[in-house]
C-alpha cells in the first residue's frame, strides 16, 4: 500500500469553558511511540488532545486509522468523531481504547451495537493490539483495502466486526513485563506540543493494581501483576518535564494507581525533589496514593514537603459493605492506626469515601464519616458512586444482585458544539438510592458531605477543630449539628445551601439520551456556558463558598459557640480562648480569590501564641502557650502565593465551574493567608510543665 499509514491518536479533552481534564495526552503518546519503534517511517502519526484542532484536521486531512482513548469523560465525543470522520472518509478505520468498555462478553455485545462507528476496541494496555492492527493494516495493497484487510481476522489483544459486523475475539496479548521497551513519549519529543501553558505534565512509573474492587475498572484480574518503569528513566523524564513546563503550570500528575506502596517509590519521590531544586518544579504532586503498607508510603512522600498529600481510600468503614465490593483484603483499620503517626510526619491526610455503595445505609454511612472525623482527618472527601462500564459493579449480575437505584448526569464541563453543528455532552450513571439507602437519604447525606468537606478542610479550621477537641468536645457532632440546624443559618448561606440541594436534585436524569436531546436547544446550551446546568455540584458551591468565605466561617462559629456554650457555659477563661481561636479562623479564611485580596488584610491582637500551639503535636494545651504581652497579627499572601493562585485561576478560566477545578488544583498552604506579628517582632512566651 501506499506509505506512510496516516495515523491520528487523540486522548481528547473538553475546553468549552475551561479545560474538563488538564493532563498531557500520557496514554496515546506511549501507542505513538511504540509504533513508531516497530514500523518507523512507515506510520506517519499526529497526537491530539483539544476537540477544535482534531475537529480541522479530520475536515482537511482525514487519516487512514483513527484511534481515540475511551473514559467516561470523552465516551461520546469519540463516538461523534467516528461517525463525522466515516462520513468525510469512508475507508478510515476507527479504532478505540481504554477502560470504559464492560467485560462481559453479553454487555460487550451490546456496547458494541450501541456504537456501530467503532471497527475495533482494544482493551486493557493498548500498545501491543494497537501494533497488531497496525501490522496488519500496512499488509494491504491500497488504503481503499485497508478496512476491509484489517477486519478480515481476528486481532490479537482486540475485538473486531467482520464485514458482516459479527464480533471477532482473540487470544488476549500479554502485558508487557519490561515498560522501558515502551519509548519515552518526551524524550522522543511527542509530547512537545503539549507544554502549551494550560496542560500539566503526566508521568507512569508503574502499572497493575493488586486489588479488586468491584466500583473501579482497574479490579479485574487481568491486570493484578505490578510492571514497572524504570528509575533511570523516570528521573529523565521529570529532567526533561523541567526544562520544558511553562513557567505558570506547577503541578505534575502521577498516574499509577498506588503510588508510595512500594519501596521504589521513596526513590521516585527524591527523583522529584532533585527536579523541584533544580527547576523550582513541581508545587504540587497530583496522585492516588496506595491502599496498603502506609508505613511506606509515608516515607516516600514525606520528602516532598506538602507538594503531596496521603490519601487514604477507605470507601467505607462498614465491614459488611466492605466484602459487599470485594475490598475486605484493604485493612482500613490498619490503615486508620497510622493516622497519628502521619500527623506527626507533618503530612496532611485525605480520607476518599463512596456514597451509595451495595449494603450502604444511613447510618452507616454516617459512622464512616464520624469515624474518619474522629480519627482527624485533614480532608474528607466523599463521591457518588459511579457505576463504570468496565467495573464488576456496572455488570447485569450485580445490578440484580444489590438492586441499585440509578440515574445520569453530565460531566460537568464536558460538552461541545463540533463543526457539523452537534452538540455533544459526557454523560455519568450514578447511584442514588437502593434497597437500604432512600433518595430522600441519599440528598441529606449529600449535603452532610458538602459541610463537611467545607469545615473540615484541612488549615482554614484546623485552629477551631483542634481546640474543640483538646476540650473534649465532639467536632463530628459540631458538623452534624450544622447539618441539623442549617434552616438557623444566615440569608446567604441558607440560598448557598438550598441552591446546593436543589442542583443535587436538578441533576439527575433517567438516561443519556433524554439529556443529549434536552441540550440540543439552543436556549438550554448556553446555561451549560454560563454554568446555570451541567455543574460539578459539590465543586461549584465549593468556589462559591470559597469566594464567600467569611459568610461560611461565621456560621460555623455561631453554631459552634453555642454548642461550646453548652458544654463550658461558666467557664470565661475558655470564653476568651474561643475568642481568639474566632478570630485567627476569621483571618486565615478571609477573602481567599478576592481581586482586591492583598489590600484587605485583617488584623487582630492575640493573648495566645497560636501558631506555636499549632504545631505543637505533643496536646499541650492552648492555655500553656499564654505571652507575656499581646501582639497584634497580620493576616496576609505572600507574593509566592498570589502569584500561583492567580496563574492556576487564569489557567482554567473567570467561570464559577473554572473556578472549581483551580481549586481542585491549589495546595492548601498556598490559598489561606498567612498570619504574620504586625512589627515582625519574635515575642517571649510563657510554656508551663514542658517536662
Amino acid at each position: 500500500m501506499m506509505r506512510p499509514l496516516k495515523i491520528y491518536l487523540g486522548d481528547l479533552t473538553y475546553d468549552t469553558t475551561s479545560l474538563s481534564t488538564d493532563a498531557f495526552p500520557l496514554n496515546v503518546g506511549y501507542i505513538a511511540s511504540y509504533c513508531l519503534k516497530e514500523f518507523g517511517t512507515d506510520v506517519e502519526i499526529s497526537l491530539f488532545k483539544y476537540i477544535t484542532e482534531l475537529d480541522k484536521a479530520v475536515h482537511e486531512s482525514p487519516p487512514d486509522i483513527l484511534a481515540l482513548s475511551n473514559y467516561c469523560w470523552n465516551q461520546r465525543v469519540g463516538q461523534e468523531f467516528f461517525s463525522m470522520v466515516k462520513k468525510i472518509n469512508p475507508n478510515t478505520l476507527c479504532v478505540w481504547g481504554g477502560p470504559n468498555f464492560p467485560i462481559d462478553i453479553p454487555s460487550q455485545e451490546k456496547f458494541m451495537s450501541e456504537f456501530p462507528e467503532v471497527d475495533v476496541y482494544v482493551s486493557i494496555e493498548g500498545e501491543i493490539g494497537f501494533r497488531n492492527i497496525v501490522e496488519i493494516a500496512l499488509q494491504s495493497k491500497s488504503k481503499h483495502e485497508l478496512k476491509d484487510k484489517v477486519l478480515s481476522q481476528p486481532i490479537d489483544g482486540c475485538i473486531s466486526r467482520d464485514k458482516t459486523g459479527k464480533l471477532q475475539y482473540s487470544i488476549p496479548v500479554g502485558r508487557k513485563n519490561n515498560l522501558d521497551e515502551i519509548p519515552s513519549p518526551y524524550k522522543t519529543g511527542l509530547m512537545d506540543k503539549f507544554f502549551d501553558g494550560r496542560l500539566t505534565p503526566m508521568i507512569q512509573t508503574n502499572r497493575g493494581c493488586p486489588f479488586s474492587c468491584t466500583f473501579c475498572t482497574d479490579g479485574q484480574d487481568t491486570v493484578r501483576k505490578i510492571n514497572n518503569f524504570s528509575l533511570e528513566r523516570i528521573a529523565g523524564e521529570l529532567e526533561y518535564i523541567g526544562t520544558k513546563v511553562a513557567k505558570n503550570i506547577h503541578g505534575l500528575i502521577i498516574s499509577d494507581l498506588n503510588f508510595g506502596m512500594y519501596t521504589r517509590d521513596s526513590q521516585v519521590c527524591d527523583s522529584i525533589v532533585d527536579t523541584q531544586k533544580k527547576y523550582d518544579y513541581p508545587h504540587y504532586v497530583s496522585a492516588s496514593t496506595g491502599k496498603n503498607s502506609q508505613e511506606k508510603i509515608i516515607t516516600a512522600i514525606e520528602s516532598l514537603k506538602g507538594s503531596l498529600q496521603l490519601m487514604m481510600a477507605v470507601q467505607s468503614m462498614d465491614n459488611e459493605v466492605l466484602v459487599n465490593i470485594r475490598r475486605d483484603n484493604i485493612s482500613v483499620d490498619r490503615m486508620m492506626e497510622l493516622a497519628p503517626a502521619i500527623k506527626k510526619s507533618g503530612l496532611n491526610t485525605k480520607s476518599e469515601v463512596i456514597l451509595g455503595l451495595p449494603g450502604e445505609t444511613y447510618q452507616s454511612h454516617v459512622n464512616t464519616i464520624r469515624d474518619l472525623v474522629r480519627a482527624q482527618m485533614d480532608e474528607i472527601l466523599i463521591f457518588t458512586c459511579m457505576m463504570l462500564p468496565g467495573s464488576e459493579m456496572a455488570t447485569p449480575e450485580s445490578r440484580k444482585k444489590w438492586k441499585l437505584n440509578t440515574k445520569f448526569r453530565i460531566l460537568p464541563r464536558d460538552f461541545a458544539q463540533l463543526s457539523n453543528g452537534k452538540k455533544v455532552l459526557e454523560v455519568e450513571e450514578v447511584v442514588i438510592g437502593s434497597t437500604t439507602l432512600s433518595f430522600e437519604e441519599y440528598v441529606e447525606l449529600r449535603l452532610l458531605s458538602f459541610i463537611v468537606f467545607i469545615t473540615n478542610r484541612e488549615i482554614v479550621y484546623t485552629p477551631l477543630l483542634k481546640f474543640l477537641r483538646e476540650n473534649n468536645i465532639d467536632v463530628f457532632e459540631l458538623f452534624f449539628r450544622m447539618l441539623k440546624q442549617i434552616k438557623t443559618a444566615s440569608m446567604e448561606i441558607g440560598k448557598m445551601v438550598t441552591g446546593y440541594t436543589q442542583s443535587v436534585r436538578d441533576e439527575l436524569w433517567d438516561s443519556p439520551e433524554e439529556i443529549e436531546a434536552h441540550f440540543q436547544n439552543e436556549n438550554e446550551y448556553k446555561k451549560l456556558l454560563t454554568g446555570e446546568a451541567g455543574i460539578n455540584v459539590l465543586n461549584n458551591f465549593r468556589a462559591i463558598c470559597t469566594l464567600n468565605m467569611d459568610d461560611w466561617t461565621e456560621y460555623i462559629l455561631s453554631i459552634a459557640n453555642d454548642f461550646i456554650r453548652e458544654k463550658k457555659s461558666s467557664d470565661e477563661t475558655f470564653s476568651s480562648q474561643f475568642h481568639e481561636i474566632a478570630n485567627f479562623c476569621r483571618g486565615l479564611s478571609h477573602n481567599p480569590l478576592g481581586k482586591d485580596r492583598l489590600s484587605t488584610n485583617l488584623k487582630f491582637e492575640f493573648h495566645y501564641d497560636i501558631q506555636s500551639w499549632l504545631r505543637d503535636t505533643t496536646n499541650i494545651k492552648l492555655d500553656q502557650f499564654m505571652l507575656q504581652s499581646p501582639n497584634m497579627m497580620n493576616f496576609i499572601f505572600t507574593d509566592e502565593q498570589y502569584k500561583i493562585v492567580q496563574d492556576t485561576l487564569d489557567t482554567y478560566g473567570k467561570s464559577i465551574s473554572s473556578v472549581a477545578l483551580a481549586l481542585a488544583r491549589i495546595s492548601s498552604h498556598m490559598l489561606w493567608r498567612t498570619p504574620i506579628l504586625s512589627d515582625q517582632a519574635i515575642s517571649t512566651i510563657t510554656v508551663k510543665n514542658l517536662s
